[in-house]
């Protein structure tokens, strides 16, 4: 699998580039770190603009599938993606993602359609069914068998089936409502209860993967007396609306099925035969009443629609099946988000009117006119709100700004949304005005000495301070700062000093030996922030100390 996802990635298109928007397609499941795109061939920016945190990816939701390299502006997955997970019951599964550009204050749409593979093999809810028929089942009756589920897309997911066990049986392939195939027992040999009293099958399912993957479930028949009456359901599908604020065990509906027989075969059981597992943790079924309880919140953001299949089965095993379809409606129950994607701290009291001080993005969790959002900006502050793309907006400025006449700027935002009533957030930018003069870097460093003497015992333990380089620089800022260190010496002397870049210490790092050397010349450089240097010199000499006794 992990081939073909490789084998996918090198066959990726780039769909459109238009209206700043791009969409690309990969398949599932590619590791961490894979190529997705290039987002700066398909945008023509420059690669100077994705280094240095000068463009970055923001998503929508919680988790973070995708990052930009910096360094080749490739567009990369950021985890492994499980379409399965991420797109439930949609035919196309598009994550979407915007592109900021820090420095031209840009925002670009990206759509990437996560592509299926054949990652799932089919799984029946049971591997393990009985279905009991009367002995005076009629050949050429058919039962209902449970169907696989496969939760890929597709080819991926369009299953087939085959029965094998035993001569009395055949498998039938019934065309539901949905357009799914359901598989059907069917008996093509009278039954003998007394001949024999059970029959072992197996159904396979087979998806349309290449290769294909399947699942088996093995089906015991029991043989029964005579039950000539199979359930009937009230209605065909069971249709019911709720709000998601609606309360944890609340009943959403009932169905009913009713049995023609009576005693035994007549008790009809119900039970949910085709649900997914997320629904299976929201959604209760009671076996004796019908009655389907909510166990779980629901949330109308996580998932819109759900489909349950109910069976009711009697006491002789016949059984019949009906559909739930529950809609989820939207109530407003989130606040919008706004979020700072860019901001300036400060800004030039000459820069132009129209100059943009901030990006912001609006969303809503919501849908409808509940998610539509509205945002402000306080009133008499020369500062304006522009929408720039879809829920992104722009301050700018509408004038040109006095320092002297107001230097620092709170700009309060306020986003709200157009439910009943309406729910609102806002953030607050803080701007301080400032006059912006540029340093050149048009001075070396210089030393207070161009010569430095120093005095060693030699039985000075390593560690102990030689002397402290010091130079100044008449720049300002970053050209301004200066840090140390060594000239180009030999290694014996760079093994036995040490120089802190930022203080020019220069201390002793091995112990020395009069009888070895008796004195040093240390190289010392000071570099600015803007590239300069300047030079020194430190004579270091070593004194003598009685450490040696003498030798006949």
């Amino acid at each position: 699998r992990r081939e073909r996802a490789v084998l996918c990635c090198v066959l990726l298109s780039v769909w459109e580039a238009a209206w700043g928007q791009l969409r690309y397609s990969v398949p599932e499941e590619m590791p961490k770190g894979s190529f997705v795109g290039d987002v700066a061939q398909d945008l023509g920016l420059q690669m100077a603009t994705f280094s240095e945190s000068g463009a970055r990816v923001l998503e929508k939701g919680r988790t973070q599938y995708f990052s930009l390299h910096g360094k080749t502006g490739h567009l990369v997955t950021a985890e492994r993606i499980d379409r399965e997970q991420l797109c439930e019951s949609e035919q196309q599964c598009v994550l979407r993602c915007e592109l900021i550009v820090e420095e031209e204050m840009k925002v670009y749409g990206i759509e990437v359609e996560i592509r299926d593979i054949n990652d799932n093999a089919p799984s029946f809810k049971d591997v393990e069914l009985e279905e009991r028929m009367s002995e005076m089942t009629a050949p050429g009756s058919r039962f209902s068998l449970d169907e696989a589920h496969d939760p890929d897309s597709g080819s991926n997911s369009a299953l087939s089936y085959e029965l094998s066990g035993d001569e009395h049986f055949s498998l039938a392939i019934q065309a539901g409502p949905g357009g799914d195939f359901r598989p059907e027992l069917v008996l093509v040999k009278a039954l003998d209860r007394e001949e024999t009293a059970s029959y072992d099958l197996v159904l396979k399912a087979s998806d349309g993967g290449e290769p294909s993957r399947t699942g088996t479930a093995r089906i015991r028949v029991v043989v029964l007396d005579a039950n000539d009456n199979a359930p009937v359901f009230s209605l065909a599908e069971y249709t019911v609306r709720v709000p998601e604020d609606v309360p944890v065990g609340s009943a959403l509906v009932t169905v009913t099925a009713s049995d023609a027989d009576e005693g035994l075969y007549g008790d009809v059981k119900y039970s949910l035969k085709k649900i997914t597992e997320k629904a299976s943790k929201i959604f209760d079924l009671d076996s004796e009443t019908g009655e389907v309880t909510l166990v779980r919140s629901l949330d109308f953001e996580e998932g819109k629609f759900y489909e349950l299949e109910v069976q009711a089965r009697d006491g002789g095993s016949l059984s019949n099946k009906a559909k739930i379809t529950i809609t989820v409606t939207d109530v407003n129950d989130n606040t919008p988000e706004l979020i700072v994607s860019s901001a300036l701290t400060e800004i030039s009291e000459d820069a132009p009117s129209g100059t943009v001080v901030a990006l912001l993005h609006v969303q809503d969790r919501d849908s409808g006119a509940n998610g539509q959002v509205r945002c402000s900006l306080g009133a008499e502050v020369p500062f304006r709100l522009e929408k720039s793309f879809e829920d992104y907006y722009r301050v700018v400025t509408t004038r040109e700004l006095d320092r002297e006449e107001v230097s620092e700027y709170n700009l309060t935002v306020r986003a709200a949304d157009g439910g009943s009533p309406s729910l609102w957030s806002s953030t607050v930018l803080a701007l301080r005005l400032c006059i912006n003069v540029t340093d050149a870097n048009d001075n070396a460093p210089v030393f207070v000495q161009n010569r430095y003497r120093a005095s060693l015992r030699e039985d000075a333990p390593p560690g102990s301070t030689v002397l402290n380089v010091s130079a100044t620089d008449a720049d300002a800022g970053t050209n301004a700062h200066i840090t140390y260190g060594f000239g180009k010496m030999s290694a014996k002397v760079l093994q036995k000093f040490l120089l802190d870049p930022e203080s020019g210490i220069i201390t002793l790092q091995e112990a020395l030996d009069f009888e070895d050397t008796r004195g040093y010349t240390l190289l010392v450089k000071a570099r600015d922030g803007g590239g300069l240097v300047a030079h020194c010199k430190v004579e270091v000499e070593v004194l003598d100390v009685n450490d040696n006794e003498p030798e006949v």
